[in-house]
């Protein structure tokens, strides 16, 4: 099955916020790349709200149960008690944990699964116990130990850390170089039980090389490149590109 897509909705609502007007609708935008084909809507809510509003997620939330209910609502961030509250409160059907410190701009690495299984466990065990799907934030090296303490914490997937990937878009030999290090990780985590998502930097030119190293990808959240292309295409021309991309039948 191809990847599906979660659209990223972070920089729509960073946009929006540049003003006190309610434009770009976050929920609105979110509402036409739903209904041109993504499977999901991806939200970062951090502690200072400088892109996603915690006023924003009830909208979101109510738009995918009344309009979309077979859609997805991915919440991400570090898992202090204020975000999981958020959770409880909206009920994602998948949750992605990053080890974001909160001055940081934007993800920008996996979590170091030897020194926070312990948090990891105690988290992901609330989480489950909500009956929510809970996924991990992964760097790309491939790390047997690292992606057999995730399964051991509970986790149900990983995300890869795509970053420095979509990073190398100038450099063919590196990018791949990268799809080699992320489709072994992948390849580990699918052993040990673990499914696949995959986020940052991924764009319209990039993703068919890792869709194709990676066939059990289950799902891409993607955000900036999205929001850059919408401005030239339009949100739902845009969302169907990178459902091609992805390998979907669009």
């Amino acid at each position: 099955m191809p990847a599906k897509l979660s659209v990223n909705l972070n920089a729509i609502a960073m946009l929006r916020n540049r003003r006190d007007l309610p434009w770009p609708s976050v929920p609105g935008l979110g509402k036409i790349a739903l209904a041109a084909g993504a499977s999901g809507l991806t939200v970062h809510p951090r502690p200072d709200q400088r892109h996603i509003r915690f006023t924003d997620l009830g909208p979101i939330r109510s738009l995918i149960d009344s309009a979309f209910p077979e859609a997805e609502f991915n919440m991400e961030g570090y898992p202090e008690e204020g975000f999981l509250r958020l959770i409880e409160e909206h009920r994602p059907e998948q949750v992605t944990l990053v080890p974001d410190d909160p001055a940081q701009a934007t993800s920008d690495h996996g979590w170091d699964f030897r020194k926070d299984r312990g948090l990891l466990e105690k988290v992901v065990g609330r989480l489950k116990g909500l009956g929510l799907r809970v996924s991990l934030f992964a760097d790309a090296e491939p790390d047997r130990e690292a992606l057999t303490i995730a399964r051991a914490v509970g986790a149900d997937r990983i995300e890869l850390y795509t970053g420095p990937y979509g990073g190398c878009h100038d450099d063919p030999a590196r990018a791949a170089l990268l799809v080699e290090a992320l489709g072994a990780t992948a390849d580990i985590a699918s052993e040990l039980g673990l499914g696949v998502n995959a986020g940052h930097d991924l764009t319209v030119a990039n993703l068919p090389a890792l869709a194709a190293r990676i066939p059990a990808l289950a799902e891409v959240s993607i955000g900036h490149g999205l929001t850059a292309d919408a401005l030239e295409y339009g949100m739902a021309e845009t969302v169907r590109r990178f459902c091609r991309a992805c390998g979907q039948p669009v």
